[in-house]
């Protein structure tokens, strides 16, 4: 029965995220927190888990002309090392709950609050230095705890106007997709961690990201639920932060 919820979640999750442009990492490694899955399994899981919908996600965006090369490279170029190098680092048990409690909490946050729903009056030009900078940031701490990163790109380049929403998502997804192969490069004997029951989450992902993708590409999202999933993500953050 755990192990068909947890199925599901992931699933959810991965419908729900790929509306936006994302992976659904932090989703799965919430659902996987729930139920106590250890956390040498969860990076590498949440990390393959996202290689299937991010995939998906990178060619309905592409495929609907919302991805942009010249806003997509400044941030990939150093993210994918520094992805790879994060990928690298094994944290002590009780410093990567602490580090994911956080993240979670910060995608928590990111979910419940109404996304920006229309473009920027006038499309800025991006500062090379400092999306370098972002993105060598962004991509570190991807490797680092299993996330894609989009939960931190996508807020970005509204915030600071170098991106139009439906750009956003195809910029964020396949930003995904690269640094969660960097990452699991960079820690590949972990995937020998990964359980039997991946047989059954990874179609489960493909699905929700498949349908996702489609609404996501059509601009629809369901602000309800997504709000559903930031509950399950603060209690899945407590709980990382809260337990030895």
């Amino acid at each position: 029965m755990d192990t068909l919820l947890l199925t599901f979640l992931i699933f959810v999750a991965a419908l729900l995220y790929s509306t936006v442009g994302h992976g659904g990492a932090s989703g799965y490694l919430a659902a996987m927190a729930l139920f106590n899955i250890a956390p040498e399994v969860m990076k590498p899981t949440a990390l393959v888990l996202n290689l299937f919908v991010a995939g998906v996600g990178t060619i309905r965006y592409a495929r609907a002309g919302c991805f942009s090369w010249s806003i997509f490279w400044p941030f990939a170029a150093i993210s994918i090392p520094c992805a790879f190098l994060g990928g690298v680092w094994t944290l002590p048990a009780h410093i990567y709950k602490l580090l994911l409690g956080l993240v979670l909490l910060f995608a928590a946050a990111r979910l419940a609050l109404k996304q920006i729903g229309r473009d920027p009056a006038a499309q800025k030009r991006i500062v090379l230095p400092l999306a370098l900078t972002l993105g060598a940031v962004i991509g570190f701490l991807s490797g680092l705890t299993g996330v894609g990163g989009g939960i931190f790109l996508s807020p970005l380049l509204l915030l600071l106007g170098w991106a139009d929403v439906r750009r956003t998502a195809g910029v964020s997804v396949t930003f995904i997709l690269v640094n969660s192969a960097a990452g699991l490069l960079g820690h590949w004997q972990s995937v020998r961690a990964l359980p039997p029951e991946i047989v059954g989450w990874a179609p489960a992902a493909l699905a929700g990201g498949l349908v996702g993708a489609e609404l996501g590409s059509r601009r629809l999202t369901p602000i309800v639920m997504r709000r559903l999933l930031a509950a399950v993500l603060v209690v899945a953050g407590l709980k990382m932060l809260l337990t030895k």
